[in-house]
């Protein structure tokens, strides 16, 4: 009976055995013959990843081929998910994460922290960016409850990264970093910077020494240069660091999650021709994760933007500016001035004060944001002013036009006027008697204004002023504000209703009008060429980087007025006559260059007590025109404070174009 049982046993053994051999041939044929291909294509199988070179941008230049913004070439340091160690491995993470700390300790390196939390005197708080505090807690970082403290959200960090064991001060700078990598979506595809522009010394150390920094490269990279950081930065503009929302809707058009963009100013609106073609970089990895392969497609600069500006009229404008505003009020002295050619749009030059370093934007931005005087400002394109009396040209332009007035119409002024039951003032309550156009334009006579809007309305006064430009936006690259043209419109948005007194009040300038004064100087440049309004511009033409053509910008005409020139010429003769007169003629003689102008002031408040804010429209030469200048500054009293600012442009402006031969200012008035 043992031996039968046995025996059975074993044939049962052998049975098995033999259908396991044939299993593992079967299989083993399988693979070998019948689908070998297919598994010998699927152990050489590679996958491929594509990662975006950022070019360097392209520079930008004064209409004189004179550098403003250039690079400068530099290093960053990347982290490279194709040799950094798996994301499963928390402790060899932060082990190189904390090695790379301590080198960018050693040599003096700033490197990436946007982890809003810290060490407080009560333990760990937030930082006040309540926006990356939002971020931190959200579902796609730490996924937590809004009423989240700061300690839980450390306690997070350190369960998500394998913190634990390393002391509170050292697992922010860690968790910064993996942080970073985390929020900007790292992988193959997507290297993060981790640090900016650092010493050839940690350059040199990381790349001797790879093992200790397994995963971190050298990235070169091409730096903003400013050729003078103070120069024109609210033309310019800044640029930034993509972030990752801009990074999801803009990585299909090649951009990189390292990437630079253009912010504000020029940066911002040329983006397009400044940013380059991108390189890339193809990255072939195989099966056990090992990288087989990498091609370089190099990237090419960005374009060149030829600006309309003049270096050396832009610094002269900018100090002038500054001049100005200081002596009217050094504590508090604020102002804008712009320069346009009357016959093109193009802006020569446009300053701001208070203004700001651009090197100081990327150093200490807080400190200038937190400023009370707002130097970030640009008060010369987002600024909006009532624009007094320097409104008067338009409306005798359409008085005139309308057959509301003639050259020899003349109303009396006796200083005050009387309108139904409200009594309205002249300029400093005084009497000019009996004044045609010209001599209410040189006397800035309000009662003869007030007498032409109460025969016109708002809705023709409006109409003229809209011909001109003023309320709208002037068609400038960079951003800028429309302001606003008085009338029944105007006043709705302030939930009131339009009277008659309001017409009035427009008609010199006040009531709701705000203009900017880029809109000045273009309205201005309108009246000097008689007529023709075109969109002002602050690009003069691009060069294409690769092949060297150029694109100019050339002049758009915005609107050909409907006003006859000799309207023009009664205007102009008005405007000479302002120019001509007592401490204005003094100081534009001293320019050597005749001009016409207008003067302006707006009643403004100031430590609960009424002043003026004061401007000046002028165009040079005034026998053959080819410049409009318009300046504001704050609680200057009158229009005349701003006239040596504006005579020290057009001495300089005239002085160094050698080609122009102005007339000479002979002061003698003319009726």
């Amino acid at each position: 009976m043992k031996s039968r049982h046995f025996s059975g046993r074993s044939l049962i053994a052998i049975i098995l055995v033999i259908a396991l051999v044939c299993t593992f041939g079967y299989t083993l044929y399988d693979i070998q013959i019948v689908n070998g291909e297919y598994y010998r294509a699927q152990n050489s199988a590679v996958d491929t990843y594509t990662v975006s070179i950022e070019a360097a941008r392209g520079e930008i230049v004064d209409r004189n081929g004179n550098p403003l913004v250039t690079n400068r070439q530099g290093n960053s340091i990347i982290l490279d998910a194709a040799y950094f160690p798996s994301s499963s491995d928390n402790a060899a993470r932060n082990a190189v994460i904390i090695n790379l700390i301590r080198l960018f300790e050693k040599n003096g390196e700033e490197y990436v922290n946007n982890l809003p939390l810290r060490i407080g005197t009560g333990g760990i708080e937030f930082t006040e960016d309540e926006d990356a505090v939002a971020t931190m807690k959200s579902r796609d970082m730490f996924d937590l409850q809004n009423y989240a403290t700061a300690q839980n959200c450390f306690d997070a960090m350190v369960e998500k990264y394998g913190l634990e064991g390393y002391d509170t001060e050292t697992a922010l700078k860690v968790g910064a970093i993996r942080y970073e990598l985390t929020r900007l979506l790292f992988s193959i595809e997507n290297p993060v910077t981790i640090a900016d522009d650092v010493s050839d010394e940690t350059v040199a150390t990381i790349k001797e020494d790879r093992q200790d920094y397994l995963g971190a490269d050298v990235q070169p990279v091409a730096y903003r240069e400013y050729a003078d950081s103070t120069l024109a930065p609210h033309i310019l503009g800044t640029i930034r660091k993509i972030n990752a929302e801009e990074y999801a809707k803009l990585k299909d058009q090649g951009y990189g999650i390292n990437d630079t963009i253009g912010e504000s100013g020029i940066e911002a609106a040329m983006e397009s021709e400044l940013r380059g073609t991108p390189g890339e970089l193809t990255i072939k990895i195989d099966a056990n994760g090992n990288v087989t392969e990498e091609i370089t497609k190099e990237p090419i600069q960005g374009n060149t933007v030829v600006l309309t500006i003049d270096r050396d009229l832009q610094r002269l404008a900018q100090e002038k500016l500054k001049e100005t505003c200081d002596e009217v009020n050094q504590s508090e002295g604020a102002g804008a001035v712009v320069v346009e050619d009357i016959h093109t749009g193009a802006i020569l030059a446009a300053a701001s004060y208070p203004t700001y370093d651009l090197q100081d934007y990327y150093d200490d931005y807080s400190s200038l944001a937190s400023d009370e005087r707002q130097p970030l400002f640009s008060r010369f394109a987002l600024g909006t002013y009532a624009p007094g009396s320097t409104f008067k040209p338009a409306m005798a332009c359409a008085a005139l036009e309308e057959g509301i007035i003639n050259q020899s119409t003349t109303f009396t002024c006796r200083g005050t006027w009387q309108y139904y039951d409200v009594r309205f003032q002249c300029l400093n309550g005084r009497a000019h008697g009996s004044e045609n156009v010209r001599e209410a334009l040189r006397d800035s006579c309000n009662i003869f204004f007030y007498n032409c809007a109460d025969r016109m309305g708002i809705s023709k006064i409006d109409e003229y002023a809209s011909m001109f430009g003023l309320g709208e936006k002037t068609g400038v690259e960079i951003s800028e504000a429309s302001g606003v043209l008085a009338g029944p419109a105007s006043a709705e948005r302030y939930n009131r209703t339009w009277q008659m007194g309001d017409t009035i009040q427009a008609a010199i300038g006040q009531s709701d009008h705000l203009f900017t004064p880029l809109q000045l100087a273009n309205y201005c440049a309108t009246v000097a060429n008689s007529g023709t309004r075109y969109d002002m511009h602050f690009v003069k033409s691009v060069i294409n980087t690769s092949n060297g053509s150029i694109e100019e910008t050339g002049a758009t005409v915005a609107e050909e007025l409907p006003i006859s020139e000799g309207t023009f010429n009664i205007v102009h003769e008005g405007m000479r006559m302002v120019a001509q007169q007592y401490t204005l003629n003094s100081i534009f003689r001293s320019s050597g260059v005749d001009v016409a102008c207008k003067t302006g002031t707006s009643q403004v408040i100031r430590n609960g007590k009424e002043t003026n804010n004061g401007f000046l429209i002028t165009f040079a030469p005034y026998d053959n025109p080819e410049i409009s200048i318009a300046s504001e500054i704050d609680f200057a009293g009158s229009g005349t404070s701003t006239a040596e600012l504006t005579a020290s442009i057009i001495e300089y402006y005239y002085s160094n174009n050698t080609d122009e031969q102005p007339a000479q200012n002979t002061g003698i008035l003319l009726n």
